[in-house]
């Protein structure tokens, strides 16, 4: 039976250990500051801005959350952006995606300042994390390596680790943390759409899925003893009581039966990203106090 590896728990842990750094840092007189922007009113990203306000707000860190129409324009949106870049009171800034049609997502990535770009989207850090530099990183593939350190998972040297997701929230900043000569993995990226794609994750120690399709690794696609990482969010109706209900893109109850270890949806990856997010806030803080 497969070790769960419970990301509710986890990020709980990391949540403690940013209240103390904290604490150092309002000593110094420096508060963390984060402020997020949503553009328009599309339900779900509303809804998970207020839980990264929620959930900064727990930890003590100042929140600012700018909710602009959706008919905000470009340059509008960049004026925004400039304001924040120059408020030293902001050590993060964040622009939830996805934004409107009518504004050009590299163009808005790329005017946050990279010490302030707590998501890690900016080309700098990227470019950085490629190199093996220290860099910010997106919180979600931050929160897929954390989890596994933390659960002793830490001997990736020569281990095939197969990516099913080639976006630049997963895929690519995941494959450039495992690929680091300190790390050691052989990383192979794969579309979900590559042909014979169990050719792949058959052969993989480590396997990640983020695709949105539930069920879409089964068990026979994994071998024994796979450390099996699931970030899909799907909605299902469940036959038996007829509710809706999240699932990720593992079978999971067959694959934890082969697995070493396996994250659950809801309850595995997710609760990590929000931390990591604020993780960077608190980071990007440090280095403004000198403490990093």
């Amino acid at each position: 039976m497969a070790t769960i590896l419970d990301g509710k728990k986890t990020s709980a842990e990391i949540r403690e250990e940013l209240k103390q750094q904290i604490g150092i840092l309002r000593e110094k007189g420096v508060i963390p500051g984060i402020t997020g922007i949503l553009v328009g009113e599309d339900p779900g990203s509303a809804s998970y801005i207020r839980l990264k306000e929620k959930v900064a707000n727990e930890l003590g860190i100042s929140t600012e959350m700018l909710r602009l129409a959706e008919n905000t324009t470009e340059s509008e949106l960049i004026k925004e952006i400039d304001r924040l870049n120059s408020d030293s009171k902001v050590h993060g800034i964040f622009i939830q995606l996805p934004l409107p049609g009518h504004i050009n997502e590299n163009q808005a990535l790329n005017a946050v300042l990279p010490d302030k770009d707590v998501d890690g989207f900016h080309p700098t850090n990227v470019g950085k994390a490629w190199l093996g530099q220290k860099a910010f990183l997106p919180a979600t593939p931050s929160g897929i390596y954390e989890i596994l350190i933390r659960y002793g998972y830490n001997d990736f040297k020569g281990k095939n680790t197969v990516i099913v997701n080639v976006d630049n929230l997963v895929g690519k900043p995941l494959a450039s943390i495992f690929v680091q000569g300190n790390i050691g993995a052989n990383v192979t990226l794969c579309n979900p759409s590559t042909p014979n794609l169990s050719d792949y994750t058959r052969r993989a120690d480590i396997v990640v899925v983020a695709v949105d399709k539930p069920k879409f690794i089964t068990a026979d696609m994994v071998k024994e003893g796979v450390i099996a990482i699931d970030f899909g969010a799907n909605y299902i109706e469940d036959p038996i009581d007829k509710k809706t209900k999240l699932v990720g893109d593992l079978d999971f109850d067959a694959i934890k039966e082969k697995a070493e270890a396996i994250t659950p949806v809801p309850g595995g990856i997710g609760p990590m990203t929000v931390t990591m997010l604020l993780l960077n806030t608190v980071t990007a803080a440090k280095l403004v106090a000198g403490l990093a």
